[in-house]
């Protein structure tokens, strides 16, 4: 799962659509494997719908992947308040 991690904020944000399992579950755990590396990021999560919160999930989006996210129309934003971080040979 693709995802941008807000330091500052202590913040992990995830686009999806509304109707995406993710976004009815409220996704509270978001793991990230990358060969023998991984991470998981845990923390109370919020759906956003407001067009502020999604931009702005949008802009962290292209600066971390270099490419524009999909644009459907029901794009929402899941925000993690990251209280817990694990990963291995991050």
């Amino acid at each position: 799962m693709r995802f941008t991690w807000d330091r500052h904020a202590g913040m992990a944000r995830v686009l999806t659509v509304a109707g995406s399992r993710k976004a009815r579950n409220l996704a509270a755990a978001l793991c990230q494997v990358d060969g023998f590396r991984w991470i998981t990021l845990e923390g109370p999560a919020t759906v956003h719908t407001h067009p502020e919160h999604v931009e702005r999930a949008v802009r962290r989006y292209a600066e971390r992947y270099a490419v524009l996210p999909p644009n459907p129309s029901d794009r929402v934003v899941i925000e993690i308040a990251v209280d817990r971080i694990t990963g291995l040979n991050v």
